[in-house]
């Protein structure tokens, strides 16, 4: 792509992807889109086929920033409990900066196989991410205790898109829970050779 072309087409991502979150995928019309991005309607559809194609745009895009902003802070730490606490600050804090677009998950075309299959290519690629993290650790069960987590801070995540009060002082609060409660669980199910090394900072508190 072009310089213009890449700026057209990320313009109308930013913009499908701020009314889509508003909005909804159904309530949401190509020309309000284009309107959005301060380009024609006929330029929408040179870049996407349909609004379906232009939803599933907008969701690798974020799907695939999650992961690799995920990637980029794990590189940053060192220690397996560090990890654990970035993995639910980056779970929990991705939501709550998505609070006023809360319509990009719940509005989502109905029935769409290719979104569906997508979903869950994300979704385990997001497991085994935290799965690899547990196996550095040495942690038994990595894959149980990896969709357990991920569905522990799944549930924490909910307040923010259904509470208009929620805060960032909140978000703090749940993220550190969650990886205190799951880093402490954690602690009893590593490999022996582990034990020892891990031990005497299981009881700290993630900053």
């Amino acid at each position: 792509m072009s310089n213009v072309s890449n700026d057209k087409h990320t313009a109308i991502l930013d913009a499908a992807h701020t009314l889509f979150g508003s909005s909804g995928f159904y309530e949401t019309k190509m020309s309000d889109v284009a309107e959005q991005a301060g380009i024609a309607k006929g330029t929408v559809y040179l870049y996407f086929k349909s609004k379906e194609d232009l939803f599933m745009a907008v969701t690798r895009r974020d799907c695939e920033g999650y992961l690799q902003q995920l990637e980029n802070k794990l590189q940053d730490h060192t220690t397996f409990t560090d990890k654990l606490s970035v993995i639910a600050k980056h779970h929990i804090f991705y939501y709550y900066e998505r609070k006023q677009h809360t319509k990009l998950f719940f509005l989502a075309p109905n029935n769409n196989p290719e979104l569906v299959a997508y979903m869950a290519l994300f979704m385990e690629q997001y497991m085994q991410a935290v799965v690899k993290v547990l196996l550095e650790g040495r942690a038994s069960e990595p894959e149980l205790m990896a969709q357990s987590y991920i569905g522990m801070l799944d549930r924490l995540k909910m307040d923010i898109l259904f509470d208009p009060s929620f805060t960032e002082v909140d978000a703090f609060k749940r993220a550190k829970f969650a990886a205190n409660l799951f880093i402490n669980g954690a602690m009893n199910n590593l490999h022996p050779a582990e034990d020892d090394k891990e031990n005497n900072i299981a009881n700290e508190d993630i900053e």
